[in-house]
Order: structure tokens, then sequence, then C-alpha cells
């Protein structure tokens, strides 16, 4: 191959990476409009927003486990999601399908952007799967998974289309930073874990306002997402999940305590847009984790919070493509 013949070769690759930018750019936004859907089902279906409050909390769970005859129809809202969670989750399969036959289909392959897409791929079959479990499961790992599930594939197609955006040369040696960036995110989807646990074990109400716990009643069996929650006419509901609502407030300050000075680090390296994202979303989530207990669980806040958490894990593991793309310190 010539010097003259280069350009007509490495044309069509670059429209092909601007195409799989703006692709990944709306699937990130599918799977984000995915995960809130589901969240509003899971949480509407635990009782959060209902009436009154807070004696309808776990209604729906304890209706099943007391053999109580079914609870009315749902709301049409909660239909509506549903239907629409169909929808999106469909389109986006599709557009999964359809970025993974742009990156590795035609030459040259684009194996860094194939290989996000084969991942993207790969969880969508998973949730599509689980799905078919999901209306009507009863045991927290179903919610995990789904919860999980969700979060990896917006965090993936943002790490796409990011990567998408210039050529980066493959290999070299992680800086700090992306390591302390892999690292935040593993902690910080432990602690989406533990949220899970809460949610999905009915201990929402198992912590009276910021500091009170009833340890005494908490049970290490309620971290078993394969155990199912008992609730009880009392509040709390499930006062057995005690020490998950605890640890997940606890890892709350610990993930404060590793991201700020991660963005700090940041800043002073030259990514400073990343940065403010990873402060500001990092602050938000914080007030939204305090609304919640202080205002008792109203539906729109948790939500708010969901949200966030899938915000913020997806600044983090973009730290690591932006490394690549951007000279740091030898320090770092």
């Amino acid at each position: 191959m010539t010097s003259s013949d280069q350009p007509i070769t490495a044309a069509p690759a670059i429209r092909r990476r601007r195409l799989l930018q703006r692709m990944a750019w709306v699937c990130a936004a599918l799977v984000l409009a995915i995960t809130s859907l589901s969240a509003y089902i899971r949480l509407s279906k635990a009782g959060l927003g209902c009436e009154p409050w807070p004696q309808c909390y776990g209604q729906s769970l304890r209706a099943q486990q007391q053999g109580e005859p079914p609870l009315p129809a749902a709301d049409p809202a909660i239909a509506n999601a549903r239907l629409a969670h169909r929808v999106i989750a469909s389109t986006a399969l599709l557009l999964v399908l359809v970025m993974v036959m742009a990156a590795l289909a035609s030459k040259p392959v684009l194996w860094s952007q194939g290989r996000l897409a084969l991942g993207l791929l790969v969880l969508a079959l998973f949730l599509a799967v689980l799905g078919r479990w999901t209306a009507q499961a009863r045991m927290p790992a179903v919610t995990l998974g789904n919860l999980l599930g969700g979060f990896a594939m917006f965090a993936l197609s943002v790490q796409m289309a990011l990567a998408s955006n210039t050529v980066t040369a493959p290999g070299g040696t992680p800086s700090r930073l992306a390591r302390w960036a892999w690292w935040g995110a593993a902690l910080l989807l432990v602690q989406v874990a533990l949220g899970g646990l809460v949610s999905a074990g009915q201990a929402g109400l198992s912590c009276a306002g910021l500091t009170g716990c009833d340890l005494d009643a908490g049970t290490w069996g309620a971290f078993n997402p394969w155990q199912e929650p008992q609730v009880g006419a009392a509040l709390p509901h499930n006062p057995a999940g005690a020490w998950v609502h605890l640890l997940h407030r606890m890892g709350g300050l610990v993930v404060v305590a590793v991201l700020f000075p991660l963005a700090v680090a940041a800043w002073r390296n030259g990514l400073r847009a990343v940065a403010l994202w990873l402060l500001a979303v990092l602050a938000l989530q914080w007030a939204l984790g305090v609304a919640l207990v202080t205002l008792g669980l109203p539906l729109g806040v948790a939500l708010a919070h969901n949200m966030a958490a899938a915000v913020l894990l997806a600044v983090l593991l973009s730290i690591p493509v932006l490394v690549r793309q951007h000279p740091l310190s030898p320090a770092l």
C-alpha cells in the first residue's frame, strides 16, 4: 500500500468510529431510560409513594406471603412504564446488534469498539433472559441482576462513545489515576448492590432517621440475595435488614472518601471536565441519600438517587479511557 492510498483506507474507519460514537450515546440514553423505568416499577411495587404511608410499605410482598387475595390492579402509570420498558429495551438490543456489526463486520475491524459492543450484547441478552423472571420475582438476586446489569450497560455505552472519539494507542501500563478509577467503580458497584438489597429486601424503614438502626433485630441472612425477605405487619416491615441498611449508609461515606480525592487528582492532571462531573454527581448523590432518609423514602428522590448512581459509575469508568487520550504526569 502506498502512502497515497492511506487516506482512502482510513476514511471509512473514521466514519465508522464517528457513527459508532453517535450510536453509543443513543444507546447510553436508552439504557438510562430503561434503568429508570425499571427502578420506577420496582420501587412502586415495593410501596414507595403509596398511601397511607408508611403502613402501605411492602404490602404487595406481605400479601403474597400471607396468602391474602391479590391486590387491586396496578396503577395505569406502572402498566405504561412496563410497556415503555419493553419497547425501549427491544430498541436498545437492536441498536447494540447494529453496533456489533458496524465495528466487526467491515474492514478494517475496529477491535476496541467491537469488544465494548460485544460486552453490551452479552449484557443485553443476559437482561433479556432475566426479564422473564423479573415481574413475579421475590428473591433479591433477580433485582440485583437487573440493577447491576443495567448500570454496567450504561457505563459501557459511555465508555464506547468516548473511546470512539479518537484513536488511542493500544497497550501501555495503566496509570495510577486509571487504577484508582477502576477501584472506585468496583467500590461503587458494591454500594449499589447494598442499595439494591435494601430496596429488594424491604429494608428501607429498618433504620429510623439518620442514626437510628435497631441492630439487635438485624440478621446477616439479609445479605443473602437468594433468601426471600420476610415482612411483618409492624414497622419496620423487615427489621432483619438493619445491618444491610446501616452498611449501605456507611458505604456512602467510604465512597465519598475515595472519590473526592480522585476528583482532585483528575483536576490536577488536566481532566477538569470529568473532575467537575465527578464532584457534582457525588455531591448530588450524597444530598439525595440524606433526603431519602429525612423525607421518608419519597419515590421521586429514590428514582433520582438510582439515576445519579448510574451516571456516577459512567463518569468513573470514563476516566481510564480519557487517561489513554490525555498525557498525565509520570506520578500518575
